[in-house]
């Protein structure tokens, strides 16, 4: 699978995976949770590969990037349904904004 493709089926995947970072790690800082998703990605992406064999030319821009996917998908959250509800979900150490 080309580098592209899988990018896009990681992203698809981010939704869930804030969402279940959210619920093990409901008593960790925002912080905590964020490192926690961004180091899921980079994981799942094989980001030291994609460096390695140039799919990925500024690593530096592409954390940045991966960071405002998971801020965008935190505000989404936030904004909705999803921060109304009970228990972890609502709680105050929501996944915070920070750069990656």
């Amino acid at each position: 699978m080309n580098f592209v493709s899988k990018l896009l089926q990681v992203i698809a995947f981010v939704p869930n995976i804030v969402t279940t970072i959210e619920n093990l790690l409901s008593h960790h800082s925002g912080t905590d949770k964020k490192d926690a998703v961004m180091s899921f990605l980079q994981t799942a992406l094989s980001m030291t590969d994609a460096v390695a064999s140039r799919e990925i030319v500024d690593e530096a821009k592409f954390r940045e990037g991966l960071g405002l996917i998971v801020n965008g998908t935190v505000e989404c959250f936030n904004a909705s349904v999803w921060a109304k509800g009970s228990g972890a979900a609502a709680s105050s150490a929501a996944i915070q904004h920070s750069n990656p």
